[in-house]
């Protein structure tokens, strides 16, 4: 066969051919594999609390009462109680709480987890905490506070620190 009786076919030619016989011009058609996988999480039941300050103002020789918010934060549908120390005044107790003073002076006062204030609020679970199940969200609880009447103390400042403890 003579060279000059080869056939010339340009470009188009060439790709019409292709396409004629169902080949592609383009890279192949990519092919697919598929799988799937698991995803799992271990939610741990958590808690997290803090509160506001308890502050009577000025103690007159009358009853003073005030409140303080405890706000609790725990996972959804976590059971927790929440209790109360007895304070860092020396001979403290849950039911006889003092605030330090001047040398040492003591003013007592209480701390209630009702309105009317009639309900101790300590720290023996089953007995006078406060207890609760988390929804995810902040839950505030109200502390009742009360200075008894007739405590005749030195004049000055007096101060507490009450550790709430969240036991869930």
């Amino acid at each position: 066969m003579k060279l000059s009786h080869v056939m010339k076919l340009s470009f188009p030619a060439i790709a019409l051919g292709f396409v004629a016989l169902g080949l592609s011009t383009n890279p192949a058609d990519a092919a697919t594999a598929t799988t799937t996988f698991g995803v799992t999480a271990t939610v741990q039941a958590t808690c997290l609390v803090s509160a506001t300050p308890l502050a009577f103002g000025t103690y007159t020789g009358a009853v003073a009462t005030s409140t303080s918010a405890v706000s609790v934060t725990c996972t959804n549908t976590t059971p927790y109680n929440v209790g109360l120390s007895a304070g860092l005044a020396s001979g403290a107790t849950v039911t006889t709480r003092q605030m330090t003073g001047p040398a040492s002076a003591l003013l007592g006062y209480a701390l209630f987890s009702d309105p009317a204030r009639t309900v101790n609020w300590g720290q023996t679970i089953g007995t006078d905490t406060v207890t609760g199940t988390g929804n995810g969200g902040a839950q505030a609880i109200t502390v009742y506070g009360q200075a008894t009447a007739g405590q005749f103390v030195a004049p000055g400042s007096y101060t507490d620190t009450i550790t709430a403890t969240v036991t869930y």
